[in-house]
């Protein structure tokens, strides 16, 4: 029981999420909203091998000077998605930041 256990944790901290965030404009941070005017989730298959995911943030925001920061991220519940479907689903949350 210890030893399944131990290998559980293992594989808890092993598994972890990540963040690519790309800074479009320069904006003071104190001025960066702490809400994304838009977050949506991204659906690959097979953990994205091959795959794309296209956005227009300045559709989004109204223009590209509107636009503060995009970011990708691979979210605990994307991860828990992705255990459930077996990797066959694998999901990644985009998220665009706006000036208001």
């Amino acid at each position: 029981m210890k030893k399944l256990v131990l290998i559980s944790t293992a594989i808890l901290f092993l598994c972890s999420c990540a963040a690519q965030t790309y800074h479009v404009n320069d904006v003071p941070i104190n001025e960066i909203p702490t809400k994304p005017s838009k977050t949506q989730w991204d659906h690959f298959f097979i953990a994205g091998i091959g795959q794309e995911a296209e956005h227009r943030p300045e559709e989004i925001c109204g223009g590209k000077d509107k636009v503060i920061k995009v970011q990708s991220q691979l979210t605990f519940i994307n991860w828990f998605a992705s255990a459930l479907g077996m990797g066959v689903y694998s999901p990644r949350t985009s998220k665009v930041w706006c000036k208001d």
